[in-house]
């Protein structure tokens, strides 16, 4: 696990479509779900809660400072504004040091030293990921950044590298079926032929109406209800 992440968040006062205006003045509002206790709502500066983000992910532990109190968390949800992306309200989930949570941790191929692909890759063959992360159990200071597998294992058509090879460190239980591939070797033809019969991806861009707007209010004025209730969630 890399550095202590810190942050220090501002007490809410802004509920409902008041949030709106937080965000046109640079702020994020953000809600801390705090062992079963009442949940904690809260607000932050929108470029450094989106910098913490980018750096924690949902695996990484960040000491959040609020009210002159101090929680362990893990973000649980993030949303953002779809054609923008940007950072429109984030969860926190409080955590206890000696509770063993649940995350989502991201699978990286690791090369020999002086590679920077696999053999297969090398040689013109193409490796398509079938899993971007797993989840996985283990204490808040044992979640790793990223799990690696060995890459060089990728030499020809066919061959995969399966969860069950994972690199994992002592203290992690990967959830995923252990026979569950993470990436495969086919041939640059034979991908071509898939994306031709799928006839593309191509996605249309849905410009914000009316209703959409409105629905953003309506998340909103949701998660003011559940900040008064005591959290449901348990601790993750």
């Amino acid at each position: 696990m890399s550095d202590v992440i810190e942050v220090e968040l501002e007490e809410r006062k802004t509920l409902g479509k008041g949030v709106k205006h937080l965000r046109s003045h640079g702020k994020t509002p953000a809600v801390i779900h705090n062992h079963g206790q009442e949940s904690l709502v809260v607000q932050g500066d929108s470029v450094n809660l989106l910098k913490i983000y980018r750096q924690a992910g949902k695996h990484h532990t960040i000491e959040v400072t609020t009210n002159g109190e101090k929680f362990t968390t893990l973000i649980k949800d993030a949303e953002f504004e779809p054609r923008k992306h940007t950072l429109t309200h984030l969860v926190f989930n409080a955590v206890a040091a000696d509770q063993i949570v649940e995350a989502e941790i991201s699978v990286e191929p690791k090369y020999d030293e002086g590679n920077e692909a696999s053999p297969a890759e090398r040689s013109g063959l193409i490796v398509l990921n079938n899993l971007e992360s797993v989840t996985v159990e283990a204490l808040p200071k044992d979640l790793p950044d990223v799990l690696y597998y060995n890459a060089e294992k990728l030499v020809e058509v066919g061959d995969h590298v399966l969860v069950s090879e994972l690199i994992i460190p002592s203290g992690i239980t990967v959830k995923d079926e252990s026979n569950q591939p993470i990436a495969t070797v086919f041939e640059p033809s034979a991908v071509a032929a898939a994306n031709d019969a799928a006839g593309g991806t191509a996605e249309e861009e849905i410009p914000e109406t009316e209703e959409t707007a409105e629905g953003e209010e309506v998340a909103e004025e949701g998660e003011n209800i559940e900040a008064k209730e005591n959290s449901s969630d348990e601790s993750k």
